[in-house]
């Protein structure tokens, strides 16, 4: 039953990482339960509607990312009257962990997903790596994908370079490479920048009849935090549970990233390596008409600049 609470989330941002663990596993033994998963991991199970976020979460993550230092979840909660299963890790673990295996074995065991109507698993790199592979619980779920890693199995995945100390890590037992685990999605997609060469190639092996793969060109490395600045987390979770996020609406979506400088910088330095100074202009000009940006305006001036000079002697 929904209940449209207002104070929640609950503002954790002051508390020390001890106070802030107490914290949430208090909010899930009166809401719903708290599950420490071995050393490292952890579930918070927050009750509320018939829509079920399963979302992967490092604690670091959370306090760079959360204002009020609570998981991405919540904010559903309290905005969608969703329910929330917050699956935790301390690092970067993949979520690699025979207890992680053995909680998701039980929630099947016990029919957990089958009291929701709608089912959406989501997490960014080594979270979405997780939310992949064990999106496979829950039959007919939805995932949300952000720059995930396929595998970190290096007779699979030996191009990748980033994270060559985890690759002693078991990627080949249960809930192993993560595009075989969302066969039985209902639908998966999967967010990425092509121009990072290695999330696209891990994107790549996404590939399958039932995902749908969106580029984000220029928006870099690190999706998960400059779409929670851009506001679009709520929107693109909610369009992945009802079913609406196609090529049209995520493009209508990531509009926002006009008014976003890391974005805008990104592409005026690729267009400047590119030598394409006239569309490096007409980026200037638009950014300048539209937002107070004094380094697109400098550089407007300098391409203004280059072009009225008179040409070389000889040229």
């Amino acid at each position: 039953m929904q209940r449209n609470d207002h104070s929640f989330p609950p503002d954790f941002s002051r508390l020390s990482r001890s106070e802030w663990l107490g914290a949430l596993r208090k909010i899930g033994q009166a809401r719903g339960f708290a599950e420490p998963l071995g050393k490292v991991h952890a579930g918070v199970f927050v009750e509320e509607g018939d829509t079920l976020l399963v979302s992967f979460e490092t604690m670091s993550g959370i306090e760079a990312l959360s204002e009020t230092k609570t998981p991405l979840g919540w904010d559903m909660v309290q905005s969608h009257g969703w329910s929330s299963l917050s699956i935790l890790s301390h690092g970067e673990t993949w979520f690699r962990d025979p207890r992680v295996y053995g909680f998701f074995d039980q929630l099947l065991d016990d029919g957990f997903f089958d009291e929701f109507e709608t089912v959406v698993f989501y997490g960014a790199g080594p979270c979405g790596y997780a939310a992949a592979a064990y999106s496979v619980a829950a039959p007919g779920a939805r995932v949300l994908l952000l720059q995930p890693q396929a595998t970190l199995d290096p007779r699979v995945t030996e191009w990748d370079d980033r994270f060559t100390e985890q690759r002693r890590r078991d990627f080949t037992s249960r809930y192993g490479f993560a595009p075989d685990m969302i066969d039985a999605a209902q639908q998966a997609h999967v967010i990425y920048d092509p121009q990072e060469r290695l999330d696209a190639m891990h994107s790549a092996l996404f590939e399958r009849r039932n995902v749908q793969r969106h580029r984000a060109p220029f928006m870099g490395g690190a999706l998960q935090a400059d779409l929670r600045v851009l506001d679009l987390m709520p929107s693109l979770l909610s369009a992945v549970a009802e079913d609406r996020l196609d090529t049209r609406t995520f493009a209508q979506l990531l509009r926002a990233r006009r008014n976003h400088a890391p974005y805008l910088r990104k592409l005026l330095m690729r267009l400047d390596q590119e030598e394409r100074f006239g569309l490096s202009r007409l980026l200037c000009q638009n950014v300048v008409n539209r937002m107070k940006a004094p380094r697109f305006r400098r550089r407007l001036a300098e391409l203004e600049a280059e072009m009225d000079a008179p040409p070389a002697p000889g040229s």
